[in-house]
């Protein structure tokens, strides 16, 4: 049994790869964990470098899928409660506070998810389904939790119980219209990889519906239209993702298909 106010010690955890324009920003909000740990995937921009500033903490292993770096970051992790951050992401002095609180008190679930507030273009994106963006838990017992280790957009498999903090972190997945092609271009190729092994098999009618329905979801049924322009700009450029991911999808099944190699 947790006294009350015998606070409850946590790691926070990071994957990191070339973000040297946020990494700085993300690692200040941390000061407040009772360590920090980083996964590097051998950034060549600075990155590392930053870490180390922060901790003494920075493991490099191979981009091998987000799920497997996550769990690796536990495997370094020696507090049994883990506060999860992205690079493009930061915590507010409200949500440490509510944190901080929960681990002197004594939490009652094994895994809280905690809400994201998105900036895009230099706004705040409430809708467009950005808003409380709830993934996956971010702070969460390890014992009771680990990462599927999918490619992209990893899952989790949790023995226990999920809360929902009230404060939210603050993200910025894209500082600019160059940084979000960058993004886009990657996050394409590894989820049309993801597909494939899946045995997704690639059809011409999703080259035109998946993407006006993905349009349709973020810009009129998740309201997307009173973020004003970013709104509509956001939308665009996911319904082209869309696009982009099922064309590398048929590429791939093309490219294996004239190698002899059978369908998944």
């Amino acid at each position: 049994m947790v006294l009350r106010n015998e606070r409850l010690k946590i790691s926070g955890v990071v994957i990191a790869y070339n973000d040297a324009p946020n990494i700085r920003k993300c690692l200040e909000s941390l000061h407040w964990v009772d360590e920090l740990v980083v996964i590097d995937s051998h950034s060549t921009d600075g990155t590392t470098e930053i870490c180390l500033e922060f901790t003494p903490h920075v493991f490099h292993y191979p981009f091998q899928g987000f799920g497997a770096l996550r769990n690796q970051a536990l495997t370094h992790a020696t507090h049994d409660w883990i506060f999860s951050l992205d690079t493009d992401e930061v915590v507010t002095p409200d949500i440490q506070e509510e944190i901080q609180g929960l681990l002197a008190q004594g939490p009652s679930a094994q895994a809280y998810m905690v809400p994201r507030l998105n900036y895009f273009l230099g706004q705040s994106i409430t809708h467009c389904g950005w808003y409380p963006d709830y993934r996956q838990p971010q702070l969460f017992h390890k014992s009771h939790m680990r990462y599927r280790e999918d490619l992209v957009h990893e899952g989790y498999e949790l023995d226990g119980t999920v809360g929902y903090l009230r404060e939210h972190v603050e993200q910025t997945p894209f500082r600019d219209m160059d940084q979000y092609w960058q993004k886009m271009d990657r996050y394409s190729t590894l989820r049309a990889k993801a597909m494939y092994g899946e045995g997704r098999r690639f059809h011409a009618h999703q080259l035109i519906s998946h993407p006006v329905f993905t349009f349709l979801k973020m810009y009129v049924w998740r309201m997307g239209f009173l973020d004003r322009k970013p709104g509509l700009i956001l939308s665009m450029l996911y319904a082209y993702y869309t696009f982009v991911k099922y064309a590398k999808l048929w590429e791939l099944q093309k490219d294996a298909s004239a190698n002899g190699v059978p369908s998944a």
